[in-house]
């Protein structure tokens, strides 16, 4: 099996080159195809493939493949398992606006899943998720509340809010 490392990060002198030519073509259509591309690529297991087609869109803020991309760095599909990059690529979703990687996140933070355990984070992201539409994370974060004092629920609350209305730019970290 080939290894392939990912690091969206490394921009070359080429990269950036292909990047700015991509950027200036600006053809979102194709970027939703090559999106696909890349989930049907996925959802048969050729993470390689998946992997080619959502690596660019991650560099360009796509928060749909940086979502995925985080799912193949935490669990090492295709790559080289690196949750300090799932952490990383989950938390650009999330500051888009990504429900789920705002859940991921939220999971994280409540188990200490590769970040110190934190209980405010955790009720925060959570709050966030169900605000965008996961109907599932209600639960997580009742949960989480009955062993958090008010004072920390109102200062989770609180970030929340503040990381939505600023539009993700102050999200507790």
């Amino acid at each position: 099996m080939t290894r392939i490392t990912l690091n969206i990060f490394d921009v070359t002198p080429l990269r950036a080159a292909a990047l700015a030519t991509a950027l200036s073509l600006a053809f979102t259509p194709l970027a939703a195809q090559d999106f696909q591309k890349g989930l049907a690529a996925y959802q048969a297991g050729d993470y390689a493939t998946a992997l080619q087609e959502w690596t660019p869109l991650a560099e360009q803020g796509n928060g749909n493949a940086q979502w995925y991309l985080g799912v193949m760095s935490e669990h090492g599909q295709g790559i080289l398992q690196d949750y300090a990059a799932a952490f990383k690529l989950y938390s650009l979703a999330a500051k888009q606006g990504d429900a789920y990687a705002q859940y991921r996140l939220g999971n994280m933070y409540q188990y200490g899943d590769f970040v110190l355990q934190d209980n405010v984070m955790s009720h925060m992201w959570y709050n966030m998720a169900s605000a965008n539409g996961v109907d599932m994370v209600g639960k997580s974060r009742d949960e989480l509340a009955v062993i958090m004092t008010s004072a920390d629920i109102s200062k989770a609350q609180a970030m929340a809010r503040e990381c939505m209305s600023s539009g993700y730019k102050k999200c507790g970290y």
